[in-house]
């Protein structure tokens, strides 16, 4: 039996950091999406440990300033994507106010740590969230558009096929056919 998930980076984030600190012995608290601060001091050694414990789960530590902004700022966006409350402000003015800095910095950082731009960060995060919720399967495309504050199906549609090759449509007919055939093959 084939079993879909549906799950909150955000909240699977924290609540790795919350476990794995706590099984290490660290005092600590967690600020934010993918931040925290020791409540005490750790030796330089026992950083390496830790480095060690997150990375069996793909997270690393972030030390260069410039990384450190960058990982603040793809942090933000995806906070911002995934919400369930729509965006009442320009995505720029969003990141501006969250980070504490203009956007044009913001831009500038980003740009040259990424070789891409935030607005095509954007939209890659916004796709990929478009392709789970066709798969949860809970939400027709019109929505979906909605929930990602797109301004209609069209845009969705378009920008969905800019970036992964095929339409929303044709991507919820792939996941139908494919679910069909798990469900066939396990009969």
């Amino acid at each position: 039996m084939k079993v879909y998930l549906k799950f909150d980076y955000n909240l699977l984030t924290k609540k790795i950091l919350q476990e794995k600190l706590t099984e290490l012995g660290y005092k600590f608290n967690i600020i934010g999406f993918g931040e925290f601060d020791f409540l005490e001091n750790v030796p330089e050694e026992k950083i390496s440990k830790i480095t060690a414990a997150f990375q069996e789960y793909g997270i690393d530590i972030v030390e260069n300033q410039k990384s450190v902004l960058v990982q603040k700022i793809k942090d933000t966006i995806i906070e911002m994507v995934n919400s369930d409350q729509p965006l009442n402000v320009k995505s720029s003015a969003y990141l501006a106010d969250k980070l504490n800095h203009s956007y044009g910095y913001i831009s500038n950082i980003f740009s040259d740590v990424t070789y891409t731009s935030i607005e095509n960060f954007i939209i890659l995060q916004r796709i990929e969230l478009a392709k789970q919720l066709i798969i949860n399967n809970q939400l027709s495309l019109t929505e979906i558009a909605y929930r990602l504050n797109y301004s209609s199906v069209a845009h969705l549609s378009t920008q969905f096929k800019n970036t992964t090759g095929i339409t929303p449509s044709a991507f919820q007919r792939i996941i139908i056919k494919r679910r069909e055939l798990s469900k066939n093959n396990n009969l």
